[in-house]
């Protein structure tokens, strides 16, 4: 296979695959969509919200801001060492307090890593008014977009050439807080392990 970058940004990546089929392209596609792990607010705790929205659809908000993190750093609750209790190797804390008349922006959330952080600080979570106050305790962790659409890594598409039915040229645009070309990488890794996986089953079949 060969590939060749077109186009790169932060956000966006564009590419053409060579000498590849129509199964391979869809399978990268949909991985690099939906199994890439990201981070995402999963739990909130409010201790005080009187604003003019309710509490599940603040934290709805909150759960679809993508946020920008290490993936070397964090590990899924389940396989932790902490044995699924949340430790800091699988989750971090952001808080927000905030009185108003103001208009609460992900900016305003506060991680206990200084390397977690929304992904573009101007998102509106909520407007509060005069006497209106905001207090929480959220939990992000990671997951994948196959479980919720908070997780999705990425949008990607593809297209046939139309002279070479083994090329395709694919647009990756990140919609979360990892970087496409991390996203391309990390889809082609884990194709590579969903393969490594199959033969070793196929061994066990007599």
């Amino acid at each position: 296979m060969k590939i060749k970058i077109t186009e790169q940004d932060d956000k966006k990546l564009a590419f053409t695959l060579e000498d590849a089929d129509v199964t391979f392209a869809n399978a990268m596609r949909r991985i690099m969509m939906v199994e890439v792990p990201t981070l995402a607010v999963e739990f909130v705790d409010f201790h005080e919200n009187n604003s003019a929205m309710y509490d599940e659809v603040v934290a709805h908000r909150l759960g679809l801001i993508p946020l920008v993190f290490d993936p070397k750093m964090y590990n899924f609750t389940e396989e932790c060492v902490c044995e699924g209790k949340g430790c800091s190797q699988c989750q971090v804390y952001l808080v927000a307090d905030k009185k108003g008349p103001c208009v609460v922006y992900s900016g305003d959330l506060k991680s206990t890593d200084e390397n977690v952080k929304p992904a573009d600080p101007g998102f509106p979570i909520v407007e509060l008014l005069e006497g209106q106050n905001l207090k929480l305790d959220a939990i992000a962790q990671l997951g994948k977009g196959e479980a919720h659409i908070k997780w999705q890594a990425a949008i990607a598409a593809y297209k046939y050439s139309k002279n070479n039915d083994t090329k395709f040229g694919f647009i990756v645009e990140s919609v979360s807080g990892l970087e496409p070309a991390y996203i391309v990488q990390k889809a082609a890794e884990i194709i590579e392990t969903k393969a490594e996986q199959f033969r070793e089953q196929l061994k066990e079949v007599k």
